[in-house]
């Protein structure tokens, strides 16, 4: 999993845009594209840009308190909320998530503990979490 050779198929190796160190806390939500590694806390929404391949991971260390959507996703830490991937969900042995998993394609390790509901969709989530949406509503164009 974290630093093995071992890769499975369809497993993203993407390298790392932005970390979020151990000591640092945000408040308010984030909208990034590639790689996303999370050490420290993050209280609000984690989007992915549209039309890209990211990646978000959460180390053991990382505790997020808000919605997760993107396309892959690793948790080895902390999630109290919903997380959407539109690909691929990995949950490794020390991930603790309450709140519901929608998924493409799940691998869960041993030791992994969701508190929610997990379900499968073929086709991702279109809509954007809620904090984001009331946040910034759409501007319509008068001509």
């Amino acid at each position: 999993m974290f630093g093995s050779d071992k890769r499975g198929a369809g497993r993203p190796t993407m390298a790392v845009d932005t970390l979020i160190g151990a000591q640092t806390v945000i408040r308010g939500d984030i909208q990034f594209s590639g790689g996303l590694h999370i050490d420290g806390q993050v209280h609000g929404a984690i989007v992915a840009e549209a039309g890209g391949d990211a990646l978000v991971t959460v180390s053991d260390k990382g505790r997020i308190e808000g919605e997760i959507r993107a396309p892959h996703v690793v948790i080895n830490g902390t999630l109290m909320g919903d997380v959407i991937a539109s690909e691929r969900i990995e949950l490794a042995a020390q991930a603790r998530v309450t709140g519901n998993i929608h998924y493409k394609l799940l691998e869960m390790a041993a030791g992994a503990q969701v508190n929610g509901q997990i379900m499968r969709e073929e086709e991702p989530r279109r809509t954007q979490p809620k904090a984001v949406a009331d946040e910034h509503p759409k501007v319509k164009a008068v001509s």
